[in-house]
C-alpha cells in the first residue's frame, strides 16, 4: 500500500497571468500583496513572481505572445483586517469594486472582498474564520 500525502495550500504548482499593461499590473499586484504579507520575490524587465502567481508582460518569452483570459484568483487573509486592507489596496492601483468586504454564504465566517484587476481578473482575498484555519492535512491511502 502506497500512502501520499496532500498539503492544503498545494494543489496548484503555478498560475500565469500575460497582461496587458505590465506596469499597471506590477503595480496592483505588489500593493495588494504586500498588504497580505506575500512577498514578491523575483522581477525582471517583463515579469515577476510572487509564490505561485507569475504575472508577465505579452512580450515575455513564456507568454508567447497571448494575453491570458479572466480568471478568478482567491488569495487568503490571515485576518478580516487584511481583506479590508487588500480591497482599499486594490481600488488605490487600479482595481475596480466587485464586492466590497463583508460575510458571504459560502460558509460560516466567510469574509472575503472582490476586485476586478487592470485586465479584468476577478481578484479575491478570502478569510475563513477561526473554525477554517486548523484544517489538517489530509491522507491518502491507495
Amino acid at each position: 500500500m502506497e500512502t501520499n500525502q496532500l498539503h492544503r495550500g498545494r494543489l496548484i504548482d503555478h498560475v500565469q497571468l500575460v497582461v496587458r499593461d505590465f506596469k499597471a499590473s506590477q503595480d496592483f499586484y505588489t500593493a495588494v500583496l504586500a498588504v497580505l504579507e506575500i512577498p514578491i520575490v523575483g522581477t525582471r524587465e517583463d515579469f515577476f513572481w510572487a509564490d505561485e502567481l507569475v504575472v508577465s508582460s505579452a512580450e515575455s518569452p513564456a507568454a508567447l505572445g497571448a494575453l491570458t483570459g479572466r480568471h478568478h484568483l482567491a488569495f487568503q487573509a490571515k485576518d478580516r483586517a487584511r481583506v479590508d486592507a487588500f480591497y482599499r489596496a486594490a481600488l488605490a492601483h487600479g482595481g475596480r469594486d466587485n464586492g466590497a468586504p463583508g460575510e458571504r454564504a459560502y460558509h460560516p465566517g466567510y469574509y472575503a472582498a472582490f476586485v476586478l484587476d487592470p485586465d479584468g481578473n476577478n481578484i479575491e482575498a478570502v478569510y475563513h474564520g477561526e473554525a477554517q484555519r486548523s484544517v489538517p492535512s489530509v491522507v491518502i491511502e491507495f
